[in-house]
C-alpha cells in the first residue's frame, strides 16, 4: 500500500459550521427521549433539532454498520439510509450486533431496519437492499447529508470516496482488521479525500480482507462509535472533527494515536489539477482483487473441488498444499493436505520443500491466495501446478458439507 501523506504534527484541526439545519421543534416525547442530550451545552435543543433534521447513510450493516446504525438510532438522527445486499449469514453474529440467531438468511437491510426501529421508532428508515455501484451511488447519495462507509473492501472505498468528493458529500470513515481499527472523516471543501490519504490500493493480495484474516468482533463497537461520535460533530457543529485527522488504534496495547493528514495538492481527485473528473468505469479492476500474473497463472491450471476428489480417489500422486494461516488450517482442512502458508512460497522459504516429482496442487480458503502462491510457483518453475477454484469453502459446498465453514 502506499505510504499515507501525513501532515507536520504541529498543525491543528478547526471546527465547521453545522452541517445541518435544526428541525422546527422536538416532540414532547423526543424531549424526554433525548433529555440527556439536551442538558449538554455543547449539543442542547438546537443540536438535537439538527439531528432530528439530519439525513445519514451507513453503507453497510455488517461490523461498522452495526454499532454506527444503532448508536446514530439511539442519537435522534431523523432519517437513517440503510445500503446493504448481503444477507445474515452465522459467522456475522460475532461482531455484527445489530443482527440475532432469528434473523439467519434474512437480508441485512431489512434486519437492520427492523432493530433501528425497535431502538427508536421516530427514526425513518430507508432500505437500499442493493449492491452499491457506478450506476446508482450518485442517486443514492445525493438524497443524505452525510455519509458513512462501513465496507470491508478497497473497490467500494475507493467509489464511496470519489462519489462524495464529487457530490460535495462528508464522510466518515472506517477500518478493522484483527486488532486494529482507523477512522477518518474526509471532506474535500475543508480537507483531504481518501486518496489523499492512499493514492493507490495496496497490491492484490497484500492486504488480508477479515474474512481471510480475522477481526476481533469488540474493535467494530470501538471504530464504529467513534464514527457516529464524528457524524454528531458534524451534524451539529460541535467539537473538532476528524477532517484531516486519521485516529489509530491498538487494542491489544489500548492506545489512540492521532495522526494529522494533509489534503494532497497533487491528488487526482481533489488537488488542484485533478484528472479524475468522474467515476471509474470499474473499480473492482482498478483495485485488482488478483493480480495479473495471478490470472494469467491460473489460465488452464485450475481445477475444481469435486476434480481434487476425483484425483485423491483415483490415487493421482499430487502433493496437496493449503496456503492458508495455521489459524485457518484448525478450523477446517482438506484431508491429505500440508500446510504452507503464502508468505512462506512468495518468499522463496518454501521452495526447497516442494517436491519435484509430484504434481502441486494449492488450494486457500477461497482461491485468491492460491493464485498468488500458484503464480510464483509457476515462476520458480513448477510448470503443472494447478490450484483449487473456490478453495476449501468449495469443498465444503461440492465435497463435503459435514465441515465447518468459516
Amino acid at each position: 500500500m502506499a505510504r499515507p501523506t501525513v501532515a507536520d504534527p504541529g498543525e491543528s484541526t478547526v471546527s465547521l459550521p453545522p452541517l445541518v439545519e435544526p428541525a422546527a421543534e422536538l416532540t414532547i416525547d423526543e424531549i424526554r427521549r433525548y433529555s440527556r442530550h439536551l442538558i449538554i451545552p455543547d449539543v442542547g435543543v438546537e443540536g438535537q433539532k439538527r439531528l432530528k433534521n439530519a439525513r445519514v447513510l451507513c453503507v453497510g450493516a455488517g461490523g461498522l454498520g452495526s454499532p454506527a446504525l444503532l448508536y446514530l438510532a439511539a442519537a435522534g438522527v431523523g432519517t437513517l439510509g440503510i445500503i446493504d445486499f448481503d444477507t445474515v449469514d452465522e459467522s456475522n453474529l460475532q461482531r455484527q450486533v445489530i443482527h440475532g440467531q432469528s434473523d439467519i438468511g434474512r437480508p441485512k437491510a431489512e434486519s437492520a431496519a427492523a432493530t433501528v426501529r425497535e431502538i427508536n421508532p421516530l427514526v425513518e428508515v430507508v432500505i437500499h437492499n442493493t449492491v452499491l455501484d457506478r450506476e446508482n451511488v450518485r442517486e443514492i447519495f445525493s438524497g443524505y447529508d452525510l455519509i458513512i462507509d462501513g465496507t470491508d473492501n478497497f473497490a467500494t472505498r475507493y467509489m464511496v470516496n470519489d462519489a462524495a468528493v464529487l457530490l460535495g458529500k462528508p464522510y466518515v470513515w472506517g477500518s478493522i482488521y484483527r486488532f486494529d481499527g482507523q477512522a477518518s472523516v474526509f471532506w474535500a471543501e475543508h480537507g483531504p479525500c481518501y486518496r489523499c490519504l492512499y493514492p493507490e490500493p495496496p497490491p492484490p493480495g497484500m492486504v488480508p480482507s477479515c474474512a481471510e484474516g480475522g477481526v476481533l468482533g469488540v474493535l467494530c463497537a470501538s471504530i464504529g462509535s467513534i464514527q457516529v461520535n464524528e457524524a454528531i460533530k458534524l451534524l451539529a457543529g460541535i467539537g473538532e472533527p476528524l477532517v484531516g485527522g486519521l485516529m489509530v488504534y491498538d487494542a491489544l496495547e489500548m492506545t489512540y494515536r492521532k495522526i494529522k493528514v494533509r489534503k494532497d495538492p497533487a491528488c487526482v481527485l481533489c488537488g488542484e489539477n485533478p484528472t479524475v473528473t468522474d467515476l471509474l468505469e470499474d473499480y473492482e479492476d482498478f483495485c485488482g482483487a488478483v493480480s495479473t500474473e495471478a490470472q494469467e497463472a491460473t489460465l488452464g491450471a485450475t481445477i475444481t473441488a469435486r476434480e481434487l476428489k476425483e484425483w485423491q480417489d483415483a490415487g493421482k500422486d499430487i502433493f496437496l498444499v493449503d496456503v492458508r494461516e495455521p489459524a485457518e488450517y484448525e478450523i477446517v482442512r482438506i484431508p491429505g493436505s500440508t500446510l504452507i502458508p503464502k508468505g512462506d512460497i512468495l518468499s522463496g522459504q518454501a521452495l526447497a520443500t516442494l517436491p519435484q516429482d509430484r504434481q502441486i496442487v494449492l488450494h486457500c480458503k477461497s482461491g485468491v491466495r492460491s493464485a498468488e502462491a500458484l503464480a510464483a510457483l509457476k515462476s520458480a518453475g513448477f510448470r503443472d501446478a494447478v490450484h483449487v477454484q473456490g478453495g476449501v469453502l468449495s469443498w465444503i459446498k461440492q465435497v463435503d458439507p459435514s465441515l465447518p465453514a468459516y
